[in-house]
């Protein structure tokens, strides 16, 4: 009997929609699980957040920005260290776990100082960093979870966990905020954050009993620790031209994010307050339950179908089209169908499947070097991007028009980079071979 047949019919329907096969359906699931409280604890704190930054100005947040990037680069060395010393499987949950207790600190220290400024600035800093941190770890756990045949099938839906979570949370926020105050809400995120750990093993024990996946790369309960360099995620980032080319694709998307981001901002300036924060809610809502849709149900077959070059490179060769009618119509709502369509596209199609770039490297380049380009490098994009828009718009008076022109340019650039990624992973994978390949590292390995 064919696996399509087997199981109940709320399994065969899952199974059916997604492609998942049987023995692949409990990971799955629980992936999405996964994900989806993950998002939902960062997006309960996500308004707070982002209410906070008004009270600063625009000089305010360039530093808090700097921080970020600061803050990045001490975490990421933080967490090589971590995976250096201590035992593989401890240090996935204990990410969680640390977060969850830091944010239960803030509450506790926000609550009991009676000018909380500077602690609302670090709590600023620190959900920034949290907002890229829990994702790079997530995928990177995932990379190590699912093989290279699974994964296109997989990531798509995956993702689309996030995209509820990120609806949810939001909801959540506002039901709550008025009950228990914006402080408390912290307390909530503190105790979502700690639900992923049993996750994560069941997660661990399903890679070898049900994914069948105990030889991909090397089993995750038989790992101690990964190498002994707590900086070796800069060196082999530095000297991979595979990873450098990553970077590259990731620099390329956080340049055309910074610039619409920034175009909004101008363009949404005329109006109140109150108008603005329901404009940017609505195109959060659109984004999200369209992503929602799409990565539930059609970047899987993207993927398998018209593989990862046309993956990769769907969304950058449509925003190169897609500025051109920002020069026809530069307005507001063409703007704001343009951000709507590249976040989809981004969180639905791109996103997933630059995670499945990382699942034909080895174990230390997964889980040092991709943190990273995730943090580190994103976080270093966002900080110059700011000042290049504030150069080129402001300094040299571009308008909608000469910045989408710009955009264009870097957009085809992008298009270019994503062809020689998809194909450079096409051809790796076929030879089950790392791009450049490299020994695999085994200090402290038992």
């Amino acid at each position: 009997m064919s696996d399509v047949r087997r199981g109940n019919p709320l399994s065969r329907t899952i199974r059916a929609a997604i492609k998942v096969e049987l023995n692949e359906l409990n990971a799955t699931l629980l992936s999405f699980l996964f994900v989806f409280i993950l998002m939902t604890a960062y997006a309960i704190l996500k308004p707070v957040r982002d209410a906070l930054g008004a009270d600063w100005g625009a000089v305010g947040l360039s530093v808090t920005w700097t921080a970020n990037f600061v803050l990045s680069v001490i975490a990421v060395s933080v967490y090589g260290a971590a995976l250096s010393v201590f035992r593989f499987r401890m240090v996935v949950p204990g990410v969680y776990a640390f977060f969850a207790l830091t944010f239960l600190s803030l509450y506790v220290i926000t609550v009991s100082v009676a000018e909380p400024s500077l602690i609302n600035k670090g709590f600023y800093v620190w959900v920034s960093v949290f907002s890229l941190f829990h994702l790079s770890v997530f995928w990177s756990f995932m990379s190590d979870l699912f093989d290279k045949s699974q994964a296109p099938r997989l990531f798509g839906f995956i993702a689309a966990g996030a995209s509820v979570g990120a609806i949810v949370g939001p909801l959540l926020t506002a039901l709550l905020v008025d009950v228990i105050g914006a402080n408390a809400l912290m307390l909530v995120s503190a105790t979502l954050l700690l639900v992923p750990i049993p996750i994560i093993l069941v997660l661990e024990k399903l890679r070898v009993t049900e994914l069948g996946n105990e030889d991909v790369r090397a089993d995750v309960s038989r790992q101690k620790t990964i190498g002994r360099n707590p900086f070796a995620g800069f060196s082999i980032f530095l000297t991979s031209k595979y990873l450098l080319t990553i970077g590259a694709f990731i620099l390329l998307y956080v340049t055309i994010s910074t610039f619409v981001y920034f175009e909004l901002q101008d363009l949404t300036a005329e109006y109140g307050i109150n108008t603005r924060t329901k404009i940017w809610s609505w195109i959060d809502l659109a984004t999200n339950v369209l992503t929602l849709l799409t990565a539930a149900f059609v970047t899987g077959r993207i993927v398998t179908k018209l593989g990862m070059p046309v993956a990769l490179s769907l969304m950058p060769g449509l925003i190169a089209v897609g500025v051109l009618a920002l020069v026809a119509a530069p307005t507001l709502i063409a703007l704001a169908i343009f951000q709507v369509s590249r976040r989809v596209g981004n969180y639905a199609i791109t996103r997933p499947s630059r995670e499945m770039l990382y699942t034909i490297v080895d174990r230390e380049t997964r889980f040092k070097a991709k943190p990273v380009i995730d943090i580190v490098l994103y976080r270093g994009g966002d900080m110059v991007t700011a000042w290049i828009f504030t150069f080129v718009a402001k300094g040299l008076g571009l308008g909608l028009a000469g910045i989408a022109f710009v955009i264009s340019g870097i957009a085809v650039t992008w298009t270019a980079i994503a062809i020689y990624l998809g194909r450079s992973y096409n051809r790796s994978a076929a030879n089950s071979d790392y791009p450049e390949p490299v020994e695999e590292k085994t200090d402290g390995v038992a």
